[in-house]
């Protein structure tokens, strides 16, 4: 049996297997088979597949601790808001309400005070999530 990489099937001799396009894990586990189990070896392996013989062994060491479904590509950067934090969002949201006319600008400068690491991006970002921006006064057309 054998993975064809640009036709993304899998060949064997009774017959084939298309491979979806989506799909990471079935030529990762290929690469994986062949590397163990074929006659060219790791590098050989590697190589078919686009990946260095250090990336092989990255996953390698995946599929032995969690099995296939850890040949999934995983999301990348942070996985928690570690700034807007649901006490920081309840803040901006206090401050938007006690003085609907602060900037954020100013919203931001008290919350440092206060304590909170928050840049006034952020605040623009928890304020814009909300719906909470100030409210402007569009002018009819020629006036």
């Amino acid at each position: 049996m054998d993975f064809v990489l640009p036709d993304r099937r899998i060949v064997g001799p009774a017959g084939q297997l298309l491979v979806p396009g989506i799909d990471e894990i079935t030529p990762r586990l290929f690469m994986l088979a062949e590397g163990e189990c074929g006659p060219g070896g790791v590098a050989r392996a590697a190589a078919k597949y686009g990946y260095s013989r250090q990336r092989y062994y990255q996953w390698l060491k995946r599929f032995q601790r969690e099995g296939a479904c850890a040949l999934q590509s995983q999301k990348r950067g942070p996985k928690t808001n570690y700034v807007r934090t649901d006490e920081v969002e309840r803040q901006v949201i206090r401050h938007r309400f006690l003085d609907p006319d602060a900037s954020v600008d100013i919203i931001a400068q008290k919350l440092r005070q206060a304590g909170f690491e928050i840049s006034t991006r952020s605040v623009e970002r928890i304020i814009e999530n909300y719906g909470l921006q100030k409210k402007t006064l569009s002018l009819p057309p020629g006036l």
